[in-house]
């Protein structure tokens, strides 16, 4: 194995790294099991909701650096090829964990952190606009909704400027479907007006479940 094929061993260690069951060991702490409370997703959004804000902060704080370090890593040391197999390595490591039966999370804030590595622009972007339309809906659903397709347009909009690859838009637009058909339930309630509202960031605790 020559040292550049080497670096490709990085893929499969950002992938474990993706299953590192964030939301679990938080709701250890919390004596809360996300997978069985709220919605049942081991994600930011239900712990805030089940757990309250502080909980919600640490799984979102893990969940982002989930996606930021291995990306990180690859690029500093092998380069743009290997950190995008590794940002999407850690996306689906989250999504998909081998260690928990292929239950994970939706991946939302993995695939914000690897993104914000390897595309910051068009990332921030999103990032802004999820903001906003999460505190004018106040829903991180829709929120997510809109801005997970954001990202690979934004990416796309790049290669017209020559400062990526195309296929990097291409394989950032698989993971966002993914992402996007993973909150089908989210959707359904949406369609039906059923989806809940998140409840206000700076109340000191709040407990919904729907």
């Amino acid at each position: 194995m020559s040292p550049m094929s080497a670096w490709w061993l990085l893929v499969p260690v950002a992938y474990l790294l993706g299953t590192f069951p964030t939301a679990h060991l938080v709701g250890r702490l919390v004596g809360i099991d996300p997978t069985t409370e709220g919605s049942g997703n081991p994600g930011a959004t239900n712990m805030y909701r089940v757990a309250g804000r502080g909980a919600g902060a640490m799984v979102l704080i893990g969940d982002l650096l989930k996606g930021v370090a291995p990306t990180l890593v690859a690029l500093l040391l092998a380069g743009r090829p290997v950190a995008v197999g590794c940002a999407i390595a850690a996306v689906l490591g989250h999504i998909a964990p081998l260690t928990r039966r292929l239950r994970g999370g939706k991946g939302v804030a993995t695939y914000g952190g690897a993104s914000l590595v390897m595309w910051s622009f068009a990332t921030l972007g999103a990032i802004v606009l999820f903001l906003i339309v999460t505190k004018w809906s106040g829903r991180p659903s829709v929120g997510s909704l809109v801005a997970v397709p954001l990202i690979p347009v934004g990416v796309g909009i790049q290669v017209a400027f020559g400062s990526v690859r195309w296929w990097e838009p291409v394989l950032l637009a698989a993971v966002a479907l993914v992402i996007v058909c993973l909150h089908w339930r989210n959707i359904l309630r949406l369609v039906k007006g059923e989806e809940a509202r998140l409840p206000n960031i700076f109340h000191r605790r709040s407990f919904t479940t729907s």
